[in-house]
């Protein structure tokens, strides 16, 4: 009985460190500047697409079904595995592969410059992996894989830790620029719970060629942002 309440107390301990590990990585205290982008977001309310409350839930949802969905989400579950088995060509193919997608210059810039933002942070805390590993530019998603197998997250919490994030991210910025209130956010909070769950279970299941994100609405929004007159967010 005593070891078996040792081998629990170990593997608790293991458990938490990579629940906090993980927390740490999605804080928005964490120093990388994400608050600073809106991913479209911000153009989709100066172009009149989101106006309300019922709206920014539809688009939210549609953005992650359509784009993480297919995209940031199994790419990460991509990612992690290279990282635990230290396949430096799988990391240069899948990091590649995401800067492909990337289908504006404020979206390609965001995630080169929050990928550069973390990897300052891990540097500073001597946390970077080994040099032969990490690809040519690497994004955010790719370091955040690197984070997350570092700190031994598994890869599903991996994923909800990230589409977490995303949308605490979204819904800062409808509350700074739509705005929305924080009794509003709360209930789209309730509401996109669920859709982070099924979005996970969907990105875990997909095969390669059936990655990519269909989001023409997000692109043509953050095209048009890069020249709007007047802007509280990067993209």
């Amino acid at each position: 009985m005593t070891t078996l309440m040792l081998a629990d107390s170990n593997q608790t301990a293991v458990d938490d460190m990579a629940l906090l590990g993980l927390m740490q990585l999605v804080s928005p205290a964490l120093p990388i500047g994400a608050f600073a982008w809106s991913q479209g977001l911000e153009s989709a309310f100066e172009l009149g697409w989101v106006n309300n409350e019922q709206q920014l839930g539809g688009w939210l949802e549609g953005v992650l079904e359509d784009g993480l969905t297919r995209c940031e989400l199994p790419l990460l579950a991509r990612l992690q595995s290279a990282w635990a088995e230290q396949d430096a060509d799988a990391l240069a193919h899948w990091n590649a592969w995401l800067h492909a997608t990337r289908e504006t210059a404020e979206l390609s810039d965001e995630d080169l410059r929050l990928g550069a933002a973390l990897a300052r942070l891990l540097g500073s805390l001597e946390l970077l992996p080994p040099e032969d590993l990490m690809p040519n530019e690497p994004g955010y998603v790719t370091l955040f894989a690197w984070g997350a197998t570092l700190r031994k997250v598994p890869v599903r919490q991996t994923l909800l830790g990230f589409s977490w994030a995303w949308m605490e991210n979204q819904l800062a910025v409808a509350c700074k620029a739509m705005p929305l209130g924080h009794t509003a956010a709360q209930r789209l909070t309730e509401q996109l719970r669920p859709k982070l769950v099924e979005a996970v279970n969907n990105a875990l299941q997909m095969n390669d060629a059936e990655l990519g994100p269909i989001i023409p609405g997000l692109a043509l929004g953050s095209a048009q942002h890069e020249t709007q007159y007047s802007r509280l967010f990067r993209s």
